[in-house]
């Protein structure tokens, strides 16, 4: 039993050094947080959060839910009335599945805390999945070996660029987990480089530094000159937009694509329209893949939580020059 001060004024439990106290209107205020706003907040990645706030208040716009109570009203009729709107939206099963997620995700943490019942998406038919094979392109060989030599080799912004897709392209990372790399997160696993990265849901995995991206991070760094840096971001603007000269910060999901995907795609001749981060990981996913990797270790490579998601970069089985076409002969 914790003894109290003699004033009783509190438990007498002493703070952690730099700790904060919560007022008692913050603690009553937290502690009447609706469930709604606590699921919305335990959502750790900001693009989720984004997308499932959207897809939540589509539906609860589409239900007519005005007020939280009315969420114990929700019927399982009402999200295959939803999922039919949507198809007849003309909607691609992937954003109709990813909506119905979305609100399954909120219904299954209210069933948690007590504030409905039941969650009524269960039971409801998803859209079959467009096929075993992933729509993002990936690029050929060739294209990427192009990509790869566009940036110049002479300037800080060239040799920078240079390692971005080289990082990209050999260690198949999503982009917020590019520009996140902090230059600590270079590192020494068994005596063989590593990228320490910070996936999805917080999740750390260490990658095995390729050759030649290691080099043109090192040789950018010596350029840039803040390898010393350990905690600052390894991937940074070149000049402050503000104008007030510092750089000590992580380049945005903006900055990579315009800047350097798309500037260095276009010089390499690949077009742009369907082009960006997500094709540069499934290329590197897909090369891994043709060339033997096991799915399984592709799988923890990509951080993918289920393999069947890595299964989407397999496309050995739709390999134009493997079809028979290229085996008649008369």
């Amino acid at each position: 039993m914790i003894e109290g001060p003699p004033n009783g004024d509190s438990l007498g439990v002493a703070l952690e050094p730099g700790g904060k106290r919560l007022s008692r209107a913050e603690f009553q205020g937290l502690g009447e947080m609706p469930p709604e706003l606590e699921w919305f907040a335990n959502l750790d990645n900001p693009r989720t959060r984004r997308a499932y706030r959207n897809d939540v208040k589509a539906f609860t716009a589409f239900a007519g839910v005005e007020r939280p109570e009315e969420m114990r009203q929700v019927t399982r009729a009402h999200l295959i009335a939803w999922r039919k709107d949507l198809e007849r939206r003309g909607l691609a099963p992937s954003s109709i599945r990813r909506k119905l997620a979305a609100v399954a995700s909120l219904f299954d943490h209210l069933c948690e805390v007590n504030a409905v019942s039941h969650n009524p998406v269960r039971g409801v038919k998803r859209p079959k999945a467009e096929g075993n094979e992933g729509k993002t392109p990936a690029l050929g060989d060739g294209q990427a070996r192009a990509l790869l030599d566009a940036p110049p080799e002479d300037t800080l912004k060239g040799k920078r660029d240079r390692a971005i897709l080289a990082t990209f392209l050999h260690h198949g990372l999503r982009c917020e987990e590019l520009c996140g790399l902090r230059v600590r997160d270079l590192q020494s696993r068994q005596g063989v480089p590593h990228l320490r990265v910070l996936g999805k849901g917080s999740k750390v995995r260490y990658v095995p530094a390729h050759p030649l991206a290691l080099e043109r991070i090192h040789d950018y760094l010596q350029t840039a000159g803040h390898g010393e840096d350990a905690d600052g971001p390894l991937f940074r603007p070149l000049k402050n937009p503000a104008g007030r000269g510092k750089t000590d910060r992580p380049l945005t999901h903006g900055a990579v694509y315009h800047r350097v995907l798309r500037k260095h795609a276009q010089a390499a001749g690949i077009d742009g329209k369907s082009f960006g981060p997500h094709a540069l990981r499934a290329t590197a996913a897909t090369n891994a893949l043709d060339r033997g990797a096991d799915l399984g270790k592709v799988q923890e490579w990509l951080g993918h939580a289920n393999v069947s998601t890595t299964r989407l970069y397999d496309r050995r089985r739709s390999r134009p020059e493997d079809s028979p076409t290229f085996r008649v002969a008369y």
